[in-house]
């Protein structure tokens, strides 16, 4: 499946062979992505972390994943 992965032309094995649909948390596990702490848009909409479960990745899409940094100013 080919997909835009933040702003990079990415080909990522989808589940099943020749599918163009796969879910979010299987795109972030083959990505090496903890779901935990990150945060995700698909075409520009942001995908509430309870919603997770039940997005889907297509062929074509551009995906965001943002991870979350801890510090700040000192």
């Amino acid at each position: 499946m080919r997909l835009t992965v933040n702003g990079k032309p990415r080909d990522v094995d989808a589940a099943a062979d020749g599918a163009d649909v796969m879910p979010l948390l299987g795109l972030l596990q083959a990505l090496d992505v903890n779901p935990r702490i990150v945060a995700v848009a698909i075409n520009g909409d942001v995908i509430p972390k309870g919603e997770f479960e039940a997005a889907q990745v297509r062929e074509g899409d551009a995906i965001e994943i943002v991870r979350m940094v801890g510090g700040g100013a000192s």
